[in-house]
């Protein structure tokens, strides 16, 4: 196996929605091959971006098959299949596999949670189950579950578990991460990605790059390659849009950004509901300056 899924910088793609709520994948197309055009490095299909948590069963498939036949292998495709329930998590990893994914992201299970045991036995399951890389979600904020580092230890053991996306904020954990295992180490935070690879990070998974896919590209190869003050230049230039990305609860501001460049990227579905237009004014204000407002025809 090819341990490397990607290095640089991927997208948590949003999935834009019509006006009834239903996913447009015509315009889902469009997102994906403005993204490839634009030198973005990998996708993530079906994460916490792509409003995985409130999609059906058969939309969650749909949009994973979709997505990787539209990707047509031009960049590696990691799919979203985690679950707080093990069993739904396997069978949906298998049916990402089965429809050509290169990786699988695996967040934490959620609101029932897990000791650090029940995580170990939970992600060495799903890792059992399939034959492709397993990239392992921490980001507690949302889950209210940390993978701690002697967890992460042992699960580095499994032949296919072989990354993680690291999103708690906890540049210590990296570091011994990094010092550790030699799990693939990936920024789930587009403000902490420069952190992340001094430590000894391949890339980020970034929210921000729906937007700016070409900066975000730049910013962190340009760091791999050794360029640092080039690459901090763009991080400086883009970190009132990272911050703004963030001014609600995620991915509602990225898909209002999307719809402000001219993508018809819709809603979120509820719970999740429209930003204020005091908020959208101010989304606004940070993107002009970017030249993002109507830059997409």
């Amino acid at each position: 196996m090819n341990k490397t899924i990607f290095t640089g910088c991927a997208t948590a793609i949003a999935t834009p929605m019509n006006a009834d709520g239903s996913i447009n994948y015509e315009e889902f197309g469009r997102l994906i091959d403005f993204q490839i055009d634009n030198g973005i490095d990998g996708l993530v299909i079906c994460g916490t971006t792509g409003e995985s948590a409130t999609m059906t069963d058969d939309e969650h498939v749909e949009v994973i098959r979709y997505g990787i036949k539209r990707v047509n292998h031009r960049v590696p495709v990691i799919a979203g299949a985690g679950s707080n329930d093990t069993a739904y998590a396997v069978e949906l990893s298998k049916e990402a596999e089965k429809a050509g994914a290169d990786a699988l992201l695996q967040v934490t299970p959620y609101y029932n949670k897990a000791s650090q045991r029940g995580l170990i036995k939970h992600f060495t399951a799903i890792a059992d189950a399939v034959s492709i890389p397993n990239m392992l979600y921490n980001v507690p904020s949302r889950t209210g579950v940390n993978i701690a580092v002697d967890t992460y230890k042992e699960l580095a053991k499994h032949p296919n578990i072989t990354a993680v996306k690291e999103a708690s904020g906890n540049m210590d954990t990296v570091m011994q991460l990094s010092a550790y295992t030699d799990l693939d180490i990936y920024s789930g935070n587009d403000d902490e990605a420069l952190c992340c690879l001094a430590l000894g990070g391949k890339g980020l998974i970034s929210v921000s790059s729906n937007v700016v896919p070409r900066e975000k590209h730049d910013e962190i190869v340009l760091f791999l390659d050794g360029r640092h003050d080039e690459a901090l230049e763009i991080q400086k230039k883009l970190l009132a849009l990272d911050k703004a990305l963030f001014m609600d609860v995620n991915p509602i501001p990225v898909k209002e950004a999307l719809n402000i460049m001219g993508f018809k990227a819709g809603e979120c579905r509820l719970p999740l509901c429209s930003m204020t237009d005091e908020m959208i004014a101010k989304l606004r204000a940070v993107m002009e300056p970017l030249g993002l407002v109507g830059c997409v025809k």
